[in-house]
């Protein structure tokens, strides 16, 4: 077995494909024989359902784990939540009243590093533990990127998705001031690159030329400033990947599987197959 290796999927803001990102890539490492497990540390609960497990249905979930903390609380360790799901990847799963749990860390100092206690009896269990974290700034965020080994930034194309990283390098830096370690942000990935209309040429673009020529211009510069985008990301991060849009990840998201256990050949699955194959080199150094 490899030496564990954990990585955080993270950023601020919503829609950037961070859940959907750390499920696909979970789905490659499961391919490929790694034991995957996914914590869910987001009170919405999307990496559960999506990888079809009713939150709703849960018993217990990272609620209960982080809460058996707190005088009072039954002790439910993470080892008595976790659940396998259809795809082979194994589950630590949220419910909704994860919300509750933020204002009791609030009340004790040693709040960051929680998670990475949590963790601690299965770290020789799975070959990755991917962590899946809310859009905000608060201590689920925090104890998922002190948890972790590699943190992978999501970022969509939108004008202002690289003001995001001044927010996150706030946290970062709180987090050395806090403990004194540095967060190993040396990732990130690009997401729902192209939209929905990339032919990529041919008589599609000949065509679009011909009888739509403003539309085409203002194509021509979305792409430029996608372009643009990208280079600036790149100067940030060590490794950037790019996945295209497909309406595929949504289809696959409804069956409550990755794309790599519902279409690995698409556009996307291949962008995420590379992101997959990166992660895993981490384990051999």
């Amino acid at each position: 077995m490899l030496d564990i290796t954990v990585i955080a999927f993270a950023h601020h803001k919503g829609g950037t494909g961070k859940t959907t990102s750390c499920l696909n890539v979970a789905g490659y490492l499961q391919k490929d024989g790694k034991r995957v497990l996914v914590v869910d540390c987001d009170p919405q609960a999307n990496a559960t359902s999506g990888l079809g497990v009713d939150p709703e249905r849960v018993e217990q979930s990272m609620y209960d784990v982080f809460m058996s903390v707190f005088e009072g609380f039954p002790d439910v360790r993470i080892t008595d939540i976790i659940v396998p799901t259809t795809s082979g990847i194994y589950l630590a799963p949220a419910t909704l009243d994860l919300v509750g749990v933020e204002p009791y860390l609030y009340g004790i100092d040693d709040r960051a590093g929680i998670l990475r206690e949590v963790l601690t009896p299965v770290r020789d269990t799975y070959d990755f533990i991917l962590i899946d974290t809310p859009p905000s700034m608060g201590q689920f965020v925090i104890n998922g990127l002190v948890a972790a080994d590699h943190t992978v930034v999501t970022l969509d194309a939108g004008t202002f998705a690289l003001n995001g990283m001044e927010a996150l390098s706030t946290i970062f830096n709180d987090i050395r001031e806090m403990i004194g370690e540095d967060v190993n942000a040396d990732f990130a990935i690009l997401t729902r690159w192209g939209g929905p209309d990339d032919s990529g040429g041919g008589l599609a673009l000949f065509l679009k030329r011909i009888f739509s020529p403003a539309s085409f211009a203002e194509e021509e510069r979305e792409k430029e400033r996608l372009k643009t985008f990208e280079s600036e990301v790149r100067k940030k991060f060590r490794q950037v990947f790019v996945v295209h849009y497909s309406p595929l990840i949504y289809e696959a998201q409804q069956k409550g599987l990755p794309i790599s256990h519902y279409a690995p050949e698409s556009k996307p699955g291949r962008d995420y197959r590379a992101v997959a194959t990166a992660l895993e080199s981490l384990g051999n150094k």
